[in-house]
């Protein structure tokens, strides 16, 4: 008798799954936001602003990149583009992996730009290398980012009073003093 109540119990579960598969496999998922995503998606000029192979300034590299609608990739994919470094002359700046976390912009241009940790983590240099990091991510926000006046960057969710001890960041940064 046990082994007959098994035996329905493992022909129930068989014909339950085989109901489900064939009814996705009659109804596949929609994939129509993807696909109108990627179809939609446009290209677009960045210029992106990296270290001068002497150290001592920024050389500017335009770059094609896929046009993000939300202020979150479109800063987001400008700042991956830095991390990964110039394709043509220069030198990355950056700390590597720095990525953005948040983005916050407010209706008169201030920016607060929360990076990950790494930003502050992997800093390695003084007082030259500081300035080219924090200018070449300002100088690229400022050139692609139009509405973002001012750039308050902080660290992990936590304020910033300065990367490397020689630059104040407790305070915005103004996208045109950053020429």
């Amino acid at each position: 008798m046990r082994r007959v109540f098994i035996g329905l119990v493992v022909i129930a579960v068989l014909a339950w799954l085989a109901y489900n598969w064939t009814r996705r496999s009659a109804h596949p998922p929609k994939m129509e936001a993807a696909v109108a995503d990627s179809a939609t998606a446009g290209v677009k000029a960045a210029r992106l602003f990296f270290g001068a192979a002497n150290g001592d300034s920024l050389v500017a590299e335009s770059r094609e990149m896929i046009e993000a609608t939300g202020l979150h990739d479109r800063v987001a994919a400008l700042v991956a583009e830095l991390d990964r470094g110039p394709r043509a002359r220069g030198v990355a700046v950056l700390p590597a992996g720095t990525s953005v976390l948040r983005v916050f912009l407010d209706d008169r241009g201030l920016m607060t730009l929360d990076l990950s940790g790494a930003f502050r983590q992997r800093f390695r240099g003084g007082a030259s290398a500081e300035y080219l990091a924090v200018a070449s991510l300002i100088r690229t926000i400022g050139a692609n980012i139009p509405e973002a006046k001012q750039v308050l960057i902080i660290c992990a969710g936590r304020p910033l009073a300065t990367l490397g001890g020689h630059l104040p960041l407790d305070r915005p940064l103004d996208v045109a003093d950053w020429p």
